[in-house]
């Protein structure tokens, strides 16, 4: 077994759990019950914002009793770090925005800057109205724009290095059924 392997393991047994599987899906319910409150009758795009965002938007999406398109986009600016970068475009959407609503939902709203360039592509792009669901919002007063808020936010989140239920640590653990904190960071 690598090094890097027992490091990740060690990760999860000694992180703090902040939400229980049980209370996150509390959370996408209730989002769900609140975007089929003001979507139900837009026909809206609903991408997901890849990796992140596949765990959220799967559960979200049997919330969502109403007709919709799903699809996805790729766009990063960790690859697999602890700290962002430059946006990277690894899919762009291939459906059309143009006069549609549009409901981007992704994992988490930390200092918001991928969240912020998908907004612009999708408004660029043609979009009607453009609409945000992340399952945490963390907070701090880091955000790309004090402005940027998502329209629907399943939890809220301490300032700390999470992961769990599509967020990763250096690529792993997405699939863990809480959401953690790793210790110290």
């Amino acid at each position: 077994m690598s090094a890097d392997l027992e490091h990740i393991r060690q990760v999860m047994r000694e992180a703090d759990c902040l939400y229980n599987e049980a209370e996150v899906e509390a959370a996408i319910a209730k989002v769900g019950a609140h975007i089929s409150e003001q979507l139900h009758d837009k026909n809206p795009v609903v991408f997901c914002v890849m990796n992140g965002g596949l765990i959220f938007a799967g559960k979200l999406l049997t919330h969502l009793q109403f007709p919709l398109e799903a699809s996805y986009l790729h766009a990063t600016r960790y690859r697999n770090q602890t700290s962002g970068g430059e946006l990277f475009w690894k899919a762009k959407p291939e459906v059309s925005f143009i006069d549609r609503d549009v409901l981007i939902v992704d994992d988490i709203l930390d200092e918001g800057h991928t969240l912020s360039a998908i907004i612009e592509f999708c408004k660029h792009a043609g979009a009607r109205s453009v609409y945000t669901a992340v399952l945490i919002d963390k907070d701090h007063d880091r955000k790309a724009s004090p402005d940027l808020k998502a329209n629907f936010v399943g939890l809220p989140c301490v300032d700390r290095y999470i992961f769990g239920y599509g967020m990763d640590y250096k690529g792993y653990w997405r699939n863990a059924n809480g959401i953690f904190a790793v210790k110290g960071m």
